[in-house]
């Protein structure tokens, strides 16, 4: 069973900083392409950044030049630098293993932004 355990969330003031990580199998960090996710109330789940192939990432374009992803391959995690915080970021943030066709989601951790 594939399990991507996620940390690093929690409550920040606006223009403030937080480091999610994720950590997976050494075999899902290998073959799959891993990215972050977030969900707000009543919204629904958007991409927030990814790498595709190799190293190359992806932004949403609400995060760039404010969020960077990033990876760590001897422990097997990605993170994701949060900075410049909005109220707008609060949502539960997932990590994401992506490959051909399946998924794989972590638990979810909360970001709360507070203006």
């Amino acid at each position: 069973q594939v399990q991507l355990v996620e940390s690093g969330g929690g409550l920040v003031q606006s223009a403030g900083s937080l480091r999610l990580s994720c950590s997976a199998s050494r075999t899902i960090f290998s073959y799959y392409a891993m990215g972050w996710y977030r969900q707000a109330p009543g919204k629904q789940r958007e991409l927030v950044a990814a790498f595709t192939s190799g190293s190359i990432a992806n932004y949403a374009d609400s995060v760039k030049g404010r969020f960077t992803i990033s990876r760590d391959n001897a422990k097997n995690t990605v993170y994701l630098q949060m900075n410049s915080l909005k109220p707008e970021d609060t949502a539960v943030y997932y990590c994401n293993a992506h490959l051909l066709n399946a998924d794989y989601w972590g638990q979810g951790t909360q970001v709360t932004v507070s203006s």
